[in-house]
């Protein structure tokens, strides 16, 4: 992604089917911001399912949205989406209403109506009636609009809401973070009607072109039963403009602290329902969220512990990475729209699975085919950071969660370092000692080769459970200055093994891997790159087995005659 990018990049298909309605009262569409002006940047896309009891209701749909997508443009960009967005549709709304009153052709005509617009990094929604937007984010479905319909003693629902049944418009607006790779849809109730949420999902997450994944869901709604028509737009967020860091920071540093809270507290809409960590510097909680909905993971600092700064630049880095890197293999961080989040903390989807260290403690020991897996996948989620400037610099076995789903996580970014914001003095260089490379105790405040350094110990204590260098636990420095034997320590790996991590925790920089791909490729090569095995001269019977024997023959048969002639 470029850094200049300013404008949301996206790929959108759009699917509608009529079914087995007379006709096809729904109506969607979308634009780019660069297609109409060189000089806006956002992203609008919206559906609109006309009333199908009213003689207008595909009028009504199509104007609703052809005019919001054309009114749109017409306001300034400096506007807030909602204002914008409120704007348009009042006065569609009005001239809905007064036509539906005023041309007996077009009586009752209204529509529903969900408009999604991206800015930025924040999608914005705009929503009234029984269409619906979703989003699928990091394995999750998330319904971000709420139905306005009522039962009507058992018969189908009754819209309460719609554009052009009433004089004014109640519309609801909401706002979200977007991160890269974020999967949005708008549908008619056509869809939603007739598929369950998980049904919608396992559609979504199959990744196939927008276009192929809207026809999809029209399908699999008509093959459901449904009596509607049915239509869906697919949006993909191909990229994002990048967040800078001095934005990133300001906004961080304008939030309180507060005391640490408890199991059974809500915090900004957020449940905390269970303890996950209680550690010196930060408690994190396992949650669920009743704004967006889902389970979640929000990490506090504690106060007492350190200094409004540290805690205020912890939560910086952490913020910071979330907005530049997005990797399989990395923690997400979840980024909130603005005005939510009142006080510091940091939110999380909620990982669930084993720390590396837990895994270390448990029996039996790490095998070589789980450990080579562990050090390719850490060594590809270190590299995304690298990828981006970034350097962990406190990579060690509690800080890497292994997932349920046989996924990998790296954690804790609170002491990363980064390009454009500020460091720690030298004399207070972060990590942990007994991973950290030589050099960092002379002041070398982080580089790729100090994460190899403690990307290698890690992996010499996956597969040993000791440190490499005599320490004795994780606060001690090296004692030694040569590594364990690993041969003794584990004389069932390869030999290849140990050469791999001797070189990645040399005390020399200049003789570690250039680059954490490398470490992966070494470990995912394998036997490939073992030396191969030394020469040595043949034997006698290696040579010629045949003269061997005779040979033994000969000397048998000597020994035989001198027995003889002894006797």
């Amino acid at each position: 992604m470029s850094e200049d990018l300013a404008t949301p990049r996206v790929s959108i298909g759009t699917h509608s089917a009529q079914g087995p309605r007379p006709r096809n009262e729904d109506f969607v569409g979308a634009v780019l911001g660069a297609q109409v002006a060189a000089e806006r940047r956002d992203v609008a896309a919206a559906i609109a399912d006309g009333i199908g009891s009213a003689r207008g209701g595909r009028v009504a749909a199509e104007t609703t949205v052809r005019g919001f997508l054309d009114g749109f443009w017409d306001v300034p960009e400096t506007m807030e989406v909602q204002r914008a967005g409120a704007r348009i549709l009042d006065s569609l709304n009005a001239w809905i209403n007064a036509q539906g009153r005023q041309d007996a052709n077009l009586v009752g005509m209204g529509c529903t109506f969900t408009a999604l617009v991206l800015r930025g990094r924040l999608a914005h929604l705009l929503h009234v009636g029984d269409t619906r937007a979703y989003r699928w984010s990091n394995d999750r479905l998330v319904r971000l609009t709420t139905d306005h319909v009522r039962d009507d003693r058992g018969q189908s629902p009754v819209l309460t809401r719609a554009v052009g049944i009433e004089p004014e418009l109640r519309l609801d607006y909401t706002s979200h973070a977007v991160a890269l790779h974020d999967r949005f849809l708008l549908c008619s109730d056509g869809v939603h009607g007739s598929l369950v949420d998980e049904a919608i999902a396992d559609i979504l997450k199959v990744r196939s072109a927008p276009d192929d994944t809207a026809r999809a869901l029209t399908d699999a709604a008509l093959e459901a039963g449904s009596t509607d028509n049915c239509t869906a737009l697919v949006l993909d967020v191909v990229a994002l403009p990048t967040a800078r860091s001095e934005d990133v920071g300001t906004h961080i540093r304008r939030l309180p602290l507060i005391a640490v809270p408890q199991v059974g507290d809500t915090v900004d809409g957020f449940v905390l329902n269970v303890l996950v960590s209680d550690g010196r510097y930060s408690r994190i909680f396992g949650a669920v969220d009743d704004v967006d909905g889902g389970p979640v993971a929000l990490k506090f600092p504690k106060p007492q512990v350190a200094a409004v700064e540290t805690h205020h630049a912890a939560f910086v880095r952490e913020a910071w990475v979330g907005t530049r890197v997005t990797s399989p293999w990395v923690a997400h961080v979840i980024e909130l729209p603005p005005g939510r989040q009142t006080c510091l903390y940091t939110v999380m989807p909620l990982y669930t699975g084993e720390l590396l260290e837990s895994r270390i403690a448990r029996q039996p020991a790490v095998g070589l085919e789980e450990g080579r897996s562990i050090a390719v996948r850490l060594a590809h989620a270190t590299a995304a950071l690298h990828r981006a400037d970034i350097i962990h610099r406190d990579i060690k076995p509690d800080n890497v969660m292994l997932e349920n789903a046989g996924s990998l996580k790296l954690l804790d970014l609170g002491v990363v370092r980064l390009p454009g914001l500020e460091d720690f003095a030298p004399e207070h260089i972060p990590g942990t000692r007994a991973y950290m490379a030589p050099e960092m105790f002379r002041g070398e405040a982080g580089n790729v080769a100090t994460d190899i350094y403690a990307l290698g110990v890690t992996l010499f204590r996956v597969f040993t459970g000791t440190y490499p260098y005599g320490n004795v636990d994780a606060t001690s420095p090296p004692r030694q200055e040569r590594p364990r034997d690993l041969a003794t320590l584990r004389p069932d790996l390869p030999a290849w093994v140990q050469a791999a991590l001797a070189r990645a925790i040399s005390l020399d920089p200049a003789e570690r891997f250039r680059d954490m791909t490398e470490l992966a490729h070494e470990f995912e090569a394998g036997p490939a790159y073992a030396p191969p095995p030394a020469r040595r001269p043949l034997t006698l019977y290696e040579r010629s087995p045949v003269r061997f024997w005779q040979g033994v023959s000969a000397l048998l048969a000597i020994a035989l005659a001198a027995s003889l002639l002894w006797k």
